[in-house]
């Protein structure tokens, strides 16, 4: 009875978000009022659950993503993902073209939320595809691709964080498996991928073009890097010296404490505050009323994140999550298998990347300590499967689709199968390293 209440309540989700057009956090609260009542919780039981699980969730995460939002608010407007564009595509030359955009992609991504990298960076694939005459989507294809795997597989974006919290996965080492399956997955489904969309010739409009992209006061390229990637720098670097040091010494303690998220996205907006704002001529006032401005920006993904929170804590104290994950302990479906099935399956039906891997998340949590599998694997295995087959229900697919003027046809084609092939990938990476590190 427990698993059918689990399925209705999912079900009832989707029914709400895609047929009603209901707000996801509206929809999650309702979901897990219903759900804990029809396990027989008591409602003031089931409001303290929904209560707890918001706070426990957000607790750290909002300081995180927080952070975030402002790096990405001060890179773009600086003018800094701009200056990596243009410098990685002159150093590469026309020839490794693909392998500049992928750079770009991914080190403009890890600051910056995906819609805001895309509407950055997309005008200046334009420009580079009309003044090489190379074809559009082979240009753009493999920036998109980075963009993409930056937003479903690495913190700190708010997925994979969120679940990385709820897992109480190391984010040093989440990062630097992440950045192991990502190569190979923005590889083939951006470089190699686009090489077969020959036959696609999009015309998009005159109006996102931006004919000489301009290289007047902006910043410096070392500068540029520097500050988007500061925050991936000091978590990857403490994760990796973590593994060298010997335990207790105090080198270790201090490397260590630097290799907090929390600090290290500090001290990321700290730097990026001197280095894109004040040395550049900025006022004070304007970059904190910036700030303020970025950090408004993510108040719905905040509360879609806590109303994710709140189902996975009444999943939790009504006992149906044990249930569910002991029951699931008898299928001969691999648990990190098993975890980018069902984010899958929910990211085909409601669309939302996010919602997908917090929901997987909630289902999988109490399974995983019935396991042996790394923690960071599993919340790579869910973000990899959140990304599967974005299509008509996706505001990633209808971006896509306006900004390069393709049919809808064309789309499905192109986007749908790169998301596709940017999931199927990072789950067989999750897997070799599984196997390599684990088995």
């Amino acid at each position: 009875m427990d698993i059918i209440i689990v399925l209705l309540g999912i079900l009832t989700l989707l029914l709400l978000i895609l047929v009603l057009r209901l707000n996801a956090f509206i929809a999650f609260v309702i979901i897990s009022l219903l759900v804990g009542l029809a396990e027989g919780m008591p409602l003031e039981k089931v409001a303290s659950s929904i209560q707890t699980g918001m706070g426990s969730t957000l607790g750290f995460l909002v300081v995180i993503l927080g952070f975030g939002a402002m790096l990405g608010k001060l890179v773009a407007e600086s003018g800094a993902a701009q200056r990596i564009t243009t410098q990685l595509t002159a150093t590469f030359g026309v020839k490794n073209i693909q392998w500049a955009l992928v750079l770009t992609g991914f080190i403009v991504g890890i600051p910056m939320f995906y819609s805001v990298g895309f509407i950055i960076l997309v005008p200046l694939v334009f420009t580079i595809a009309n003044t090489t005459r190379l074809p559009l989507l082979y240009v753009g294809l493999p920036m998109l691709a980075a963009l993409s795997v930056t937003h479903g597989y690495l913190p700190p974006h708010p997925a994979p964080t969120a679940i990385a919290i709820m897992f109480h996965a190391d984010i040093g080492k989440t990062l630097i498996y992440g950045i192991m399956v990502a190569i190979p997955a923005i590889v083939v489904a951006g470089s190699l991928f686009s090489r077969t969309l020959t036959k696609l010739n999009p015309k998009p409009s005159e109006k996102f073009f931006k004919a000489n992209p301009t290289q007047d006061n902006l910043p410096s390229m070392f500068t540029s890097v520097f500050t988007a990637l500061f925050p991936v720098l000091l978590i990857g670097s403490s994760a990796i010296l973590q593994f060298l040091l010997e335990d207790g010494s105090p080198l270790k303690n201090t490397v260590t404490q630097l290799g907090n998220p929390l600090l290290a996205m500090l001290l990321a907006v700290l730097l990026a505050i001197v280095t894109l704002g004040i040395r550049r001529g900025r006022k004070m006032d304007d970059i904190m009323n910036s700030l303020v401005e970025s950090v408004s920006g993510i108040t719905m993904i905040l509360l879609i994140i806590a109303g994710a929170g709140a189902l996975k804590q009444v999943l939790t104290d009504s006992g149906v999550s044990e249930y569910v994950a002991s029951s699931l302990q008898h299928t001969n479906i691999h648990p990190l298998v098993l975890a980018w099935l069902i984010a899958a399956i929910i990211r085909v039906c409601v669309g939302s990347a996010t919602v997908a891997g917090l929901t997987a998340s909630g289902i999988m949590l109490p399974f995983l300590s019935m396991s042996n599998v790394s923690p960071e694997l599993m919340v790579l295995a869910i973000g990899s499967g959140s990304l599967m087959f974005s299509h008509v229900n996706d505001g990633g697919f209808w971006m896509f689709k306006e900004y390069f003027n393709l049919t809808i046809k064309e789309t499905l084609s192109s986007w749908t199968i790169m998301e596709t092939i940017v999931s199927v990938m990072g789950l067989l990476g999750v897997l070799c390293i599984n196997y390599l590190l684990f088995s």
